[in-house]
């Protein structure tokens, strides 16, 4: 067994454990990934993923959305009503994969301690979440459009407008994909995250299909609190002869804002999560 000479220790002792046997320093670690490539990075790694396993629940939520108008459609002739049970229908497909999907794929990573691999990965906690939104949200594209078209026709809305889901989409996608992150990193345990994601798309169903006017008035408050709410509204607006286009775009900066602060939410609750 070999000793170290008199001579190395004198000089300086032993070497830390950062040195190379050859007297030279570790290399340092990389930099920390920027939040834009991070970001895409995740997207496409949550969209590859999310690919085999979210379609056939998309086809399900589409289903549902076209299955409700049918059933309103015995009941409702048109008007507002008719104006309300399309929109609210469209925007139930991003609530049913962003929000109700979201939290449940976000209480399982923390309950399975999946959150363990993103916390070693160098790349900023908004990357994690803001990916993951994005990826999901993305996947309520064609459900929506399809819901909408086959909501138009029924009720004999017209199509003229629907380039608005361009709008709507993304941000309500991004407020309830926000609100569904925030809550499966919040519950303290998976089947509640679970819970409260279902909750949440439940209350987008029974209070997005109806105008807010033929609510009572603690529920129609109720519905002032929803994100989804807002992305409905706008939707609706658009199906009048004449739109107003100033209450449309208020309606969707609501859907900016609160995607902004639920996204916020769930970073940090995210970087909670994740130090644990």
């Amino acid at each position: 067994m070999s000793t170290l000479p008199a001579e190395a220790l004198s000089a300086g002792g032993v070497r830390t454990a950062a040195a190379g046997t050859d007297g030279r320093t570790a290399a340092p670690l990389a930099p920390r990934a920027r939040l834009l490539p991070a970001l895409a990075a995740v997207y496409r790694a949550q969209l590859s993923r999310a690919r085999v396993a979210r379609i056939p629940l998309l086809f399900v939520a589409t289903f549902q959305s076209v299955g409700i108008m049918v059933l309103m459609r015995g009941v409702v002739d048109g008007g507002a009503e008719a104006r309300a049970v399309v929109a609210g229908s469209s925007v139930l497909v991003v609530a049913f994969v962003a929000l109700n999907l979201l939290a449940q794929y976000f209480g399982q990573l923390r309950a399975s301690g999946g959150l363990d691999h993103y916390a070693t990965l160098p790349v900023p906690p908004a990357a994690v979440v803001l990916g993951a939104a994005g990826a999901y949200a993305s996947f309520t594209v064609p459900g929506t459009v399809v819901t909408a078209v086959t909501g138009s026709v029924l009720f004999q809305l017209p199509l003229t407008h629907l380039w608005i889901l361009a709008a709507v989409v993304p941000l309500a996608g991004a407020a309830l994909s926000g609100l569904g992150a925030a809550l499966g990193l919040l519950a303290p345990r998976q089947e509640l995250a679970t819970l409260l994601g279902q909750l949440g798309m439940s209350a987008a169903l029974l209070l997005g299909v109806l105008p807010g006017d033929r609510l009572p008035g603690p529920i129609g408050w109720a519905r002032d609190l929803l994100p989804s709410t807002y992305g409905v509204e706008a939707l609706a607006r658009t199906f009048d002869t004449s739109p107003d286009w100033a209450a449309v775009a208020l309606d969707l900066s609501v859907c900016a804002a609160v995607g902004v602060v639920s996204l916020t939410v769930a970073t940090r609750a995210y970087r909670r999560a994740a130090v644990r």
